[in-house]
Formats: C-alpha cells, structure tokens, sequence
C-alpha cells in the first residue's frame, strides 16, 4: 500500500489567534463551526462539536462569527497546514452576518477585483487583509464539506454526523458519508504559505491591479530614498554645527566680545 505524503508543518502554524482547538496537525481535515451568539456566550452543544471533532482526528476545530476577518483567519492557519484537505462547514448561521452563506459562496465562486466574496449575501464579504496568492491556495488546498442542508437541518450541528464525516475524511481508502466521497488525499504538494492578516498593513500596495501596485512600490521606494536623502542632510547639517561648535566655542566668542568692549 503507498504511503500517504505528509508534510510536518511549520513552527509557526497556526499562525493566527483564534477560537479553536488543535489537534492531529497530520489530519487531513478541520471542522469550522458556525457561531451565532456572542464568543463569550457559545452554547455548550457547540462548544462540544469542537471537542468531538479534535477527538475523532480533526487537525483544527474552531468558531467562525464573521464573513470578512473571520474567514481571513482560517484561510491563514489552513494554508499554514499542508495537510489539511477538507473542511467541514457545520453549526448555527448568523442571520446578521450570514458567514456560511459567504463561505459557501467563496468557495464556489471566489472573489472580484475588489475582493468582494462574489454571491455572498452578507453586508461586508470583503478579503482585504490576506494575498490573492493565499485566497487561491486556499480555494485549491481545501474541498468544502458543507453539512448546512436545509432538507434536515439537525445535521449541522450533530455530534454524531461531525465524527462520521471527520472519521471518513482520515480514512486510506474512498470511503463514502451524506453526499460525499472521501479520502485521505496526502499533503497539498506545495510548501505551506504562513501568512498573518496583518499583511495589508505591511504591503498595502499588494491589493492593487499588478499596474498600480508596480506604481505604488516605484512611489513608496522614491519617497523612501527622498526620506534617506534628508536623513543624510540633516545629519552633515549637525556634523558641520559640531565642527563650528568645536573651533568657536560659544563661551570663548563671548569673552572676547567683553574684552572688546572693555578696550
């Protein structure tokens, strides 16, 4: 039987802070559990699909409140993780935010040059904080594995539903649950991309169109050169006041004005 390849990830994973459980980071797979209450107000039957799912083998189990930030920094910590394939989207919608709706639709249509999530029907489905190069990684790393199916809506937040699906996923062999086939499927064959979402505060001109980007990186680099241009004057202006300062003193100029004055 060939050996499923796996990749150890790296120190830094996962590199964002978030409401989640770690577990197996060899797991093929991660539980995303929709939150529609407050954090410090979490049900316990959510609180428990967490757990269930890190005990049955899942890599990360965590809440998702947001359709903006929230999904940012999931999409960071999983493409942190090679090994992660899958993601089962489970729990309550929010009816402000209406993150499934907006996850679903990411995966299925992506963003737009504005990146705005295309299809989503919550207010603010905007990407901003993270590279098209890690929303694209993402999209292609991860299959979604959404238990929000309104024919029977108990499904989202079942214990028992979560750990067939994980149960599938770490399986060897195509194993089949609900409408899916699954498997283990190996290591996404690229290094792992850590990013945080402090990104755009970093490189702000990377959420431009390539032309205005190259333009904002010639302006940002001609005004850092300007700024080192002045940074240089400024101190051959203090060095040359030193100098001066060091053949007059001021104290000796001024004794021999008194000395003049008294002749």
């Amino acid at each position: 039987m060939n050996k499923i390849p796996k990749v150890k990830p790296p120190d830094s994973y996962p590199p964002e802070d978030g409401s989640y459980l770690r577990g197996n980071d060899y797991s093929p797979v991660a539980v995303m559990i929709l939150l529609h209450t407050d954090y410090d107000k979490t049900p316990s039957f959510l609180k428990d699909l967490s757990k269930i799912a890190i005990e049955t083998g899942a890599a990360l189990a965590g809440f998702l409140q947001t359709e903006n930030v929230g999904i940012e920094k999931i999409i960071c910590n999983v493409v942190a993780n090679p090994n992660i394939r899958y993601l089962v989207l489970c729990g309550v919608e929010s009816a402000g935010h209406h993150p499934g709706q907006t996850f679903e639709s990411f995966m299925k249509n992506g963003v737009d040059d504005k990146r705005q999530i295309i299809g989503a029907s919550s207010l603010t489905p905007y990407l901003y904080n993270i590279s098209l190069e890690t929303i694209e990684r993402f999209r292609n790393q991860i299959q979604l594995l959404s238990l929000l199916v309104e024919d029977d809506r108990k499904l989202r937040i079942d214990p028992e539903t979560i750990k067939k699906v994980v149960n599938a996923c770490i399986q060897e062999k195509p194993t089949p649950v609900l409408n899916f086939t699954v498997h283990d499927l190996g290591a996404y064959p690229e290094p792992p991309i850590c990013q945080k979402i402090t990104w755009r505060v970093e490189r702000p001109w990377a959420n431009y169109p390539k032309e205005e980007s190259e333009q904002l990186e010639k302006i940002m680099a001609s005004a850092a050169l300007r700024r080192k241009e002045e940074i240089e004057l400024e101190k051959r202006r203090q060095e040359g006041k030193m100098f001066l300062d060091l053949l007059f003193p001021k104290g000796k100029a001024e004794n021999k004005n008194e000395v003049r004055e008294i002749d």
